[in-house]
């Protein structure tokens, strides 16, 4: 594949250079390379301003971030013998942390693969693709995939924000063998079932899977409540390792169909109850109740999705965390989480010290999990490090 040149202004290289892998259209010497004259999807040639190759990036003209880096050798384009090696170097690291094959395969940028996201669910495959670089080699992603690892069904979730950013049409579609609507998977010991094809992203959360297993050591015989259950991934889990009760709080009655189908393959089902509504309302009418319990779990959807929610977002999380904290007993254990990248953990962390001191309880930090290994972070980038799991001890 010949490839057009991208040129970078003077010192636009320098992040580049230091591991980035990201391109911003400010960034380039339009007089000499204009973005007007690549196409969507368009692989290019980066060159620093001297013109000296540098490395292949997909080009999307329309979009701030304008070009992603797929490899630094020129040599090589994005094309199914690339793929073919990023994705076995991806499958070296899941084989080597997993002995069962449930997790994410490909983590994006972090696995040199920007724009593209594969969670893997024994047999069956679940892809998402949010750049444009990505959706013009699909064909190659698939074959690639069957190559590596002859799933038995590759199913394309091409939906949501990620690419309305792109101006990427959405769909769902099976590109290759056959993908049930529910797919079986194992957790930490636990059996579920995700809903692939109607559910939340690929139909699964795997970034939480070292919290949900700090959890499980401290919740013998406890009463816990999980909002923003989902499909049960804290509380069943939970009732799982020994809780003797839990509740899980979500708005769709979809999936708390599916907490009761999951709780029931773990033989759970008369520990766990569900409370289909609003977190917010849910939470104060279960005050109102004067209901308590030992661990409460909050893990919400993102709050702050661009940097403009900052501050919104920051008094949604200290609302949701306060009526939790309202919810436990005199010495409880609240989990709160985010999967916003705008929300730091310090100030997090910060949020829930006002929230303690407002109740005027004490707070203390007691553990804390990142992302699970098979979300790799891509030291040069910040955004691919987003999840935060704070195990609080609240005292009266």
């Amino acid at each position: 594949m010949t490839c057009a040149p991208l040129r970078l202004k003077k010192n636009a290289d320098k992040r580049l250079r230091a591991g980035h892998l990201w391109i911003y259209s400010n960034e380039v010497d339009t007089a000499a390379t204009p973005l007007a004259g690549f196409s969507a999807g368009q692989q290019a040639v980066v060159e620093s301003s001297t013109g000296k190759p540098l490395a292949i990036a997909t080009v999307n003209p329309n979009t701030l971030i304008c070009g992603r880096v797929v490899s630094r050798d020129t040599q090589y384009t994005l094309d199914k013998s690339l793929l073919v090696h990023r994705i076995k170097v991806a499958l070296g690291l899941r084989e080597r942390l997993f002995a069962e094959p449930y997790y994410r395969l490909v983590y994006g940028d972090s696995d040199m693969l920007p724009g593209l996201v594969v969670d893997r669910f024994g047999d069956y495959l679940v892809v998402q693709i949010s750049t444009w670089g990505m959706e013009a080699v699909k064909e190659d992603i698939v074959e690639a995939l069957v190559k590596v690892l002859k799933p038995a069904g590759i199913l394309f979730r091409n939906n949501g924000s990620g690419r309305k950013l792109e101006a990427l049409p959405e769909y769902i579609e099976t590109p290759w063998g056959e993908v049930p609507d529910d797919v079986p998977l194992i957790e930490n010991g636990t059996q579920f079932v995700a809903p692939v094809r109607e559910g939340q992203k690929t139909g699964w959360f795997y970034d939480h899977r070292p919290a949900r297993a700090q959890l499980n050591q401290w919740v013998k015989g406890a009463r816990v409540l999980d909002v923003f259950s989902y499909v049960g991934g804290w509380g069943v889990q939970a009732a799982a390792a020994g809780a003797e009760e839990v509740y899980c709080v979500d708005s769709s009655a979809t999936a708390l169909e599916y907490v009761h189908q999951n709780a029931a393959l773990n033989g759970v089902g008369d520990k766990v109850a569900t409370f289909e509504g609003d977190a917010f309302a849910a939470l104060k009418e279960l005050r109102d109740g004067e209901q308590r319990f030992d661990v409460v779990i909050v893990d919400p959807p993102a709050f702050i999705k661009r940097k403009k929610d900052i501050r919104a977002g920051e008094q949604a999380y200290r609302r949701i965390n306060e009526l939790a904290m309202r919810l436990l007993k005199r010495d409880g254990l609240l989990v709160s989480c985010s999967c916003s990248m705008h929300l730091e953990r310090d100030r997090l962390l910060d949020t829930l010290r006002a929230a303690s001191r407002h109740l005027d309880r004490n707070l203390q930090l007691v553990a804390e999990c990142h992302q699970g290994a098979d979300h790799p972070i891509h030291p040069a980038i910040a955004e691919t490090a987003y999840i935060k799991a704070l195990f609080c001890r609240v005292t009266v």
